[in-house]
């Protein structure tokens, strides 16, 4: 029987340093632009919910060590409120960012219903320290925060670190393998790492299954799906923070998603970095939209 769908929005840029030519970075448009697009009538959601983002800084946080942290936070904080306060278990989830710092958010929402897995889907790994980032920003570290590497002002809101347990993680698709420093840091992890040779060598749809065999293995409670649009080739999804020429097509992103989102442990799944600044058309969008509506809706 299909489920229910619930889309909460949470157009968060606090993540992201805006580039010379920005006023701020455009992904927080995300969500009204999807809905130009007929995104949310074609999905026909039983509710929408939303958060509006503080206004754009780029403030630095010495003690953390990122910018924008306390903003970050107490959003956060706002957002697992949010999803909790309107949590039904029969019910699938649609969450449209913003940067991917929305991922601590549902990540601590999550931490609060049980013992939950992550499928991460990006073409880069943000799985690195404060130190190792030339932005400071979140964006590029969440994936870190959510293991419980960083400050405990960011790692451990409500005393729930780990948010998610590294042994629980897929981190799906990196394309920046020519860093040794930042590849180093997941590879000395617990998660289960497949940059985009290796999830080409394993097959997309087995990674998938392989994962879900995990997620019965350890008798999580659910698991959540990230998706970042970076992981998706240039050529086909150039609308982004941080361009990647290699990555994923739109039958490689089917043959992984279709699996995820049909299990019924599957809490739902969150879309980031689509930047409508970067897509004035609209083309890149629309291609999306028709490519990700019939995985959601089958």
């Amino acid at each position: 029987m299909k489920r229910d769908i619930n889309i909460f929005e949470f157009p968060l840029n606090l993540g992201l340093t805006k580039k010379e030519h920005e006023i701020e970075p455009g992904v927080k448009k995300l969500p009204d632009w999807l809905r130009r697009f007929d995104f949310h009538k074609r999905i026909d959601p039983k509710n929408i919910f939303r958060l509006d983002s503080p206004e754009y800084s780029m403030d630095f946080d010495e003690e953390t060590g990122v910018k924008n942290s306390d903003k970050i936070i107490e959003y956060a904080k706002k957002q697992a409120e949010l999803v909790l306060r309107n949590y039904d278990k029969s019910t699938f989830n649609i969450i449209l960012g913003g940067d991917c710092s929305i991922l601590i958010g549902n990540a601590i929402a999550l931490k609060q219903l049980g013992n939950f897995g992550l499928f991460y889907l990006d073409g880069h790994t943000d799985f690195i320290p404060p130190g190792l980032s030339p932005s400071g920003g979140v964006a590029g570290m969440d994936l870190a925060i959510v293991s419980g590497i960083g400050h405990e002002k960011l790692t451990d809101i409500h005393h729930l670190k780990p948010y998610f347990y590294e042994e629980n993680i897929f981190c799906v698709g990196n394309a920046e393998t020519d860093d040794d420093e930042y590849v180093e840091q997941i590879l000395n992890s617990e998660i289960h790492y497949f940059d985009i040779e290796s999830l080409r060598k394993n097959g997309f749809r087995k990674t998938s299954e392989d994962f879900l065999q995990l997620v019965i293995a350890q008798n999580l409670d659910g698991f959540f799906i990230h998706l970042d649009v970076d992981v998706l080739k240039d050529e086909i999804m150039p609308a982004v923070d941080s361009r990647m020429e290699d990555g994923i097509d739109y039958e490689n992103l089917k043959e992984i998603l279709k699996p995820l989102i049909n299990n019924d442990r599957c809490f739902g799944i969150e879309i980031t970095i689509l930047d409508p600044d970067y897509d004035e058309e609209g083309y890149y969008t629309k291609t999306f939209i028709e490519n990700l509506i019939p995985l959601i809706n089958n």
